[in-house]
C-alpha cells in the first residue's frame, strides 16, 4: 500500500496567546517541537511513503533543517501553506499532483493530518490508510465526553439537545483514495467553496461516497490553547505504555 500524508502546519496559534505570529507546531513537548513528534509518526508507519508539510514561509528552513537532522526521509517536500487550512492541503495536492505527473507513479490514498496532533500512532496511520483504500475514505473519531446542545433561535438561550450516542467528534488524519481527495479540492477551488475538513469536501461533492468511521482513544489531542500543553505532557509520560 502506497500513501502519501500531507500535514498542514500553517496555523498560528491565536488561541493558543502566542505573541509575534509565533506557530504553535514549534512549541515544545519532552524537548521536542509538536510537528517533530507529528512527523516521526508518519516515518514510522509502514503504508506512508512520503510526506508533503504546509507551512508559513518563515518556517519552511526550519522545518527542512528539523527533518534532515532527525532523518525523517520520507519529508518529500516543505512548502508555503495558504490562507486557510484547505488552501494550505491544496497546495500540497498540487504538489502532489505534479510528482504523479513528471513519475507517473499515483499514490493509492492520501492522508491529510493536523500539525498539531502529535500523538497519532503508526499503527493508527496504517490502518486509516487501509480503511481508506478498502472503503474509499476513513475519517478517526472519538465519542463526546459531553452533552452537546445546539443554540436556540435567540442566541443567550439554549435550543435542543441531540442525542449524544449519534455523535462522534472528528480527527485527523483523514485518509481518501487519492483521485477522490484530488477531484473534491479541484471542485472546491472552481467552487471557491471551503470547509472545516476534507470530509465535507468529500460529502459535498461526492455524497454517495460512504465515509468509513475508525473510532479511537483520547490520546490525538490537537494543541489549540494554552491548557493542551501540560495535557500534552501528561499524555507523553504514558505513551511508553501504549504498545
Amino acid at each position: 500500500m502506497n500513501a502519501i500524508a500531507i500535514i498542514a502546519a500553517s496555523g498560528i496559534g491565536k488561541r493558543m496567546q502566542l505573541k509575534n505570529g509565533q506557530s504553535k507546531q514549534l512549541l515544545e513537548i519532552a524537548g521536542f517541537p509538536v510537528i517533530h513528534h507529528t512527523i516521526q509518526a508518519f516515518q514510522a508507519a509502514s503504508s506512508v511513503s512520503a510526506i508533503y508539510i504546509a507551512t508559513k514561509e518563515e518556517n519552511i528552513a526550519t522545518l527542512e533543517g528539523m527533518a534532515a537532522s532527525a532523518g525523517f526521509s520520507k519529508v518529500h517536500a516543505v512548502i508555503v501553506g495558504g490562507k486557510e487550512r484547505q488552501d494550505s492541503v491544496n497546495n500540497c495536492i498540487k504538489a502532489i499532483e505534479h510528482k504523479i505527473r513528471s513519475s507517473g507513479d499515483a499514490p493509492d490514498t492520501i492522508l491529510v493530518h493536523d500539525g498539531a496532533r502529535p500523538f497519532i500512532q503508526p499503527g493508527e496511520i496504517d490502518e486509516i490508510a487501509r480503511l481508506s483504500l478498502q472503503f474509499g475514505a476513513c475519517v478517526p473519531a472519538t465519542k463526546p465526553k459531553d452533552t452537546i446542545k445546539y443554540i436556540g433561535s435567540n442566541p443567550d438561550f439554549f435550543g435542543e439537545t441531540p442525542d449524544r450516542s449519534q455523535l462522534l467528534q472528528v480527527q485527523t488524519p483523514q485518509g481518501f483514495r487519492s483521485r477522490l481527495l484530488i477531484q473534491a479540492h479541484e471542485q472546491a477551488e472552481l467552487e471557491r467553496w471551503y470547509a472545516t475538513d476534507d470530509a465535507a469536501l468529500v460529502e459535498r461533492f461526492f455524497p454517495e461516497q460512504p465515509i468509513k468511521i475508525f473510532e479511537m482513544g483520547y490520546h490525538n489531542i490537537k494543541i489549540t490553547t494554552p491548557e493542551d500543553i501540560p495535557v500534552a505532557e501528561a499524555i507523553f509520560s504514558q505513551k511508553a505504555s501504549w504498545s
